[in-house]
């Protein structure tokens, strides 16, 4: 259970589930009206705390610099959303649904508390020691992975001529003459001494004959490769700044 005097080491402080994961950053404390002990803390989730979340406080306990609570992470980032602003009130309606959601049973809280009034929020007085604690914000800046696009890969088949030179070959007529020798003679004088006859020769000619035939050429695949930017976020925080009053440097300063 968290005191009172405990609260201003648990403000501004991460809040871990008892997995070990973190839930967030603790904003606010609310007091119990009647108990005057602290109730609920309300917790900043999301991508640069943009959500806040209520958290029971009452089993919750300090661990080195952190602050523990009894229930998972995904628990708590699915609260009731409850719109309070620092020193304001939670609604009996609110509370209620609150305690619906992390299964406390309504009726047994209010016996052990009395007819408690709203809740308010405290800030933490100085300590016993006389000292006071100054804070600041500071930025916590994380990356998320989201989708920038896609590429596909898609293969049609498109047409083009191509020209190639082939050598062909064709059969010409040529008529050849020679003299009537010795040599060929006896076959001169076979047949008939005066006739008519014909002989017929046959031409040929090559002519190109075009086929295609699907073959491989390459293999083509898609990879991805990463790359690291800077890039320079930009936020405000706030500071605390402590100034002592009523010294005799301001006595001075005055006249």
């Amino acid at each position: 259970m968290i005191t009172r005097e405990q609260i201003s080491t648990v403000l501004e402080h991460p809040v871990f589930d008892t997995e070990g994961n973190k839930i967030g950053d603790a904003k606010n404390v609310f007091i119990d009206d009647v108990t005057g002990e602290p109730e609920w803390v309300s917790v900043k989730t999301g991508l640069f705390g943009a959500s806040e979340s209520f958290v029971p406080i009452r089993q919750a306990s300090v661990v080195e610099d952190h602050l523990e609570v009894p229930y998972p992470k995904d628990t708590v980032k699915d609260a009731p959303n409850v719109d309070v602003e620092a020193g304001g009130h939670l609604s009996e309606d609110e509370e209620h649904r609150l305690y619906e959601h992390y299964g406390i049973d309504w009726d047994a809280a209010w016996q052990q508390a009395a007819p408690a009034g709203p809740r308010e929020t405290e800030t933490p007085g100085p300590p016993a020691d006389d000292a006071m604690t100054r804070s600041e914000e500071r930025m916590h800046v994380g990356t998320e992975r989201r989708e920038a696009g896609r590429v596909r890969l898609r293969k049609y088949v498109v047409t083009e001529e191509q020209q190639v030179t082939v050598p062909v070959s064709h059969e010409e007529v040529r008529v050849e003459r020679e003299p009537i020798t010795d040599a060929n003679r006896a076959e001169a004088m076979t047949g008939e001494d005066i006739s008519e006859a014909e002989h017929e020769v046959v031409l040929h000619e090559e002519r190109p004959v075009v086929e295609t035939r699907a073959e491989p050429v390459e293999r083509v695949r898609m990879t991805t490769e990463e790359r690291t930017e800077q890039e320079t976020v930009t936020g405000k925080v706030r500071k605390e700044r402590i100034e002592a009053e009523g010294t005799e440097e301001d006595a001075e300063g005055d006249r």
